[in-house]
């Protein structure tokens, strides 16, 4: 082996090492996850389990996809019981994110759109992000609403808890990728409609979002521009027409629906544009507040991460500057 390929295994030993020290220090698990029971891991259940759920045979896995350690790329498959991964930042703002994260409803992305949120907006935004590992269709779990279950506590939980946390409970927001976008926009617009069985007094709090960020989300269910992975993974080979355009986020839009931040890249062939186009439109049909920005590059997928260079890198700052204005609507 050369001396040039020694240092560097060294050097990569010595980081291993290192990350090694520190995650003990920090109170987290082997797969990078904070440890059950930490002020960072936060149960969205009082049994663990969501009311009236049973756990899946096979326990959550957690898959890293990236061979560099300084860009950490996992995922979560198979999640029993739900929960949030908390970031706080120094001098909380007051203002918090319930983060949705997306992999086609077959997967849970927990860092590209995730923990690679904390610079742009904990750090240089004084953001609380809260990133849920939520429930997925199709795992022997024939509830389709399941995530949706746990996004509603979430929200819940989140408000309950505000003064905890430093947060104004009419500061709550929501931001959601690809088919997290189409969670989150579930959420914006059905609230209100009971997706589990109240438990407690968090119960009784309000599941509104008090503003949405859809970054290039899934929101058509039944049309030319609809995802078909998250689809077939959410509705199933066989769904209906009716089944199709109840989940079509674009018709469901009402007067309540919060106001929305929506970015798209006109490249991407993933999730194309017209889910934003489409629901930026009926954003203005109902007459919700909503601000769209369509970049001309970045494909599908980018986060904060593969932007570098190109107008999309914008988004973050111009998503900050936004939730900035947005004055408290109600009280929860």
């Amino acid at each position: 082996m050369s001396p040039l390929r020694i240092g560097r295994s060294l050097l990569f030993m010595a980081f291993i090492l290192a990350y090694g020290v520190s995650a003990a220090v920090a109170g987290t698990a082997p797969d990078g996850e904070p440890a059950a029971g930490s002020a960072q891991r936060i149960a969205l259940w009082p049994a663990g389990l969501a009311p009236g759920d049973k756990a899946l045979p096979e326990a959550a896995r957690i898959v890293e996809r990236s061979a560099d350690p300084a860009l950490p790329d996992r995922y979560i498959t198979h999640v029993s019981a739900p929960y949030l991964v908390m970031y706080r930042p120094a001098r909380p703002n007051g203002t918090a994110l319930l983060v949705t994260p997306g992999g086609g409803y077959q997967r849970v992305v927990l860092d590209k759109e995730g923990s690679a949120l904390v610079p742009a907006f904990v750090e240089e935004g004084g953001i609380t992000l809260f990133v849920l590992r939520y429930r997925l269709p199709g795992e022997g779990r024939d509830d389709r609403d399941a995530a949706l279950a746990d996004a509603q506590r979430a929200l819940r939980l989140i408000r309950a808890r505000a003064s905890e946390w430093q947060l104004d409970p009419r500061r709550i927001g929501v931001i959601g990728f690809s088919a997290g976008g189409h969670l989150a926009a579930r959420l914006g617009n059905g609230f209100g409609q009971p997706a589990y069985p109240a438990t407690d007094a968090i119960d009784r709090t309000s599941a509104r979002p008090d503003f949405q960020l859809l970054v290039y989300p899934v929101i058509d269910m039944d049309g030319a521009d609809t995802h078909p992975g998250s689809q077939h993974r959410l509705l199933g080979p066989d769904a209906d027409a009716a089944l199709r355009r109840r989940y079509s986020m674009q018709l469901q839009v009402h007067a309540d629906t919060p106001p929305t931040f929506l970015v798209h890249a006109g490249d991407d062939v993933a999730v194309p544009v017209g889910n934003s186009l489409g629901f930026y439109a009926a954003l203005h049909r109902a007459g919700v507040p909503a601000e769209l920005h369509v970049f001309p590059y970045g494909g599908h997928g980018f986060g904060t991460r593969g932007i570098a260079g190109l107008g999309a890198a914008a988004w973050p700052r111009l998503a900050r500057d936004w939730i900035a204005a947005q004055a408290p609507e109600r009280a929860p």
